[in-house]
């Protein structure tokens, strides 16, 4: 196994087997500029894009000083596993090139107590699916009965709609409760005030990368994994009585583009592929533009904590799995079959991740099922994200290595 010169913490979030992307500033130099997470550190690429001398990345050394990931996602693979190989042996245990060069090192390490994360990525569109056969089947349980749980396409297409990419947000952006229309009484007109069933919903997203294809030339099923940089983790706000309200006909309008929260670390899919496991079984099989055999779906393990404003003490909700998704990354993305040009820095998200179990539910929709009964917390049983609440957060790991997604939660600030 690989071992740093870093120094890292066995609990580390970050070994050097992780290596996640990320865009930082500092107070002594607040220009955003591209890093690298190991152990307490942020290795600053601005500051060693000249070390990247290999036959693919010597003549693209400007994208690692560039103040956003996009021109780095929009190389190829091949691109990314050259960036990844030469990091991992810049710092490893071995390797002087930095470790033994005081000014190099001093110039180019920052401490990550120092570091102000951003976006990751310029996000041009955003999509969220609705990939979950339990989260999906939970819903319409809910909404529609056992017998109409799912809609007639839902397991024939990965079905998704169109988020607002303006107010994606990273780690640690507050998040206001909203104002909006709702109709609490079916038999009275609605009513206009602040969100009362504000909620979270447990995701994991994928930045789009590679080359871009033109418009009307898709990306196909077995070149899709070319086109999948890296992911993080999302938590997609959802203002339930406001999204009850206006979603008919069209679907999710003002309701899902109050605030979406993401993780400021993007882990790329390399750093991922060991923990890859057997695709869901899919029934009927899906359309040959959909088919892949290859395992794309992940052991990742995810967990939900509320915590209250001014405690100390976080309440875990949830604890749920990224294998549970029932239509996998490849598959949303070949799904564009209709033409769309997907672009470098698009951001895919899976939809609400629930798994078989209650204590797997990935909203307090269905924590609660729907208002029914609360979810217990050390301030009392609750049937929604209440206001006062400081943060929700979200954390994932796979196998011991971890990496903790913070998502501050700033419930009824502006509302009523």
């Amino acid at each position: 196994m690989a071992v740093s010169w870093v120094t890292v913490e066995k609990e580390s979030h970050f070994p050097i087997q992780n290596l996640p992307y990320g865009v930082f500033s500092t107070d002594a130099e607040p220009e955003h500029r591209i890093g690298v997470a190991i152990g307490s550190q942020v290795l600053d690429l601005s500051k060693i894009a000249h070390l990247f001398t290999g036959p693919l990345l010597a003549h693209n050394q400007d994208v690692f000083r560039a103040s956003t990931l996009n021109k780095l996602m929009g190389l190829t693979k091949a691109h990314w596993a050259e960036a990844r190989a030469t990091l991992t042996t810049l710092l490893s245990a071995d390797n002087p090139t930095i470790r033994d060069d005081d000014y190099l090192r001093s110039l180019a390490m920052v401490s990550m107590d120092k570091v102000k994360m951003h976006l990751p990525a310029a996000i041009g569109d955003y999509t969220d699916f609705y990939s979950s056969l339990d989260h999906a089947t939970n819903v319409g349980i809910m909404f529609r009965g056992k017998e109409n749980a799912l809609m007639p396409n839902w397991k024939y297409l990965p079905v998704g709609y169109h988020g607002r990419a303006s107010s994606v947000v990273v780690s640690g952006t507050p998040v206001r409760r909203p104002l909006g229309q709702t109709k609490p009484v079916d038999t009275e007109p609605p009513k206009f005030g602040p969100c009362r069933l504000m909620d979270f919903e447990l995701e994991m997203a994928f930045f789009v990368g590679g080359p871009p294809k033109d418009l009307g030339n898709p990306i196909k099923i077995d070149e899709a994994d070319e086109h999948i940089f890296g992911m993080v983790v999302m938590n997609d706000w959802s203002a339930r009585d406001i999204q009850k309200w206006e979603y008919v006909p069209l679907g999710p309008f003002g309701a899902k583009n109050l605030g979406t929260s993401i993780s400021p670390w993007v882990v790329t899919m390399e750093a991922l592929k060991p923990f890859a496991v057997p695709n869901y079984v899919q029934d009927p099989a899906p359309f040959p533009y959909l088919k892949h055999d290859d395992p794309y779906t992940f052991d990742v393990h995810l967990e939900v904590a509320i915590q209250p404003a001014g405690s100390s003490t976080s309440n875990v909700v949830s604890q749920s799995n990224f294998k549970y998704m029932y239509w996998t990354m490849k598959q949303q993305l070949a799904h564009t079959i209709t033409g769309c040009n997907m672009r470098p820095g698009d951001l895919l998200a899976s939809g609400t991740i629930s798994g078989p179990e209650p204590s797997s539910f990935g909203s307090m929709l269905e924590l609660s099922w729907r208002g029914s009964k609360p979810v217990p917390l050390t301030e009392g049983g609750r049937k929604e994200v209440p206001a006062g609440w400081r943060q929700c957060y979200h954390d994932w790991s796979v196998q011991g290595e971890r990496v903790r997604c913070w998502v501050w939660f700033c419930a009824g600030r502006g509302a009523a």
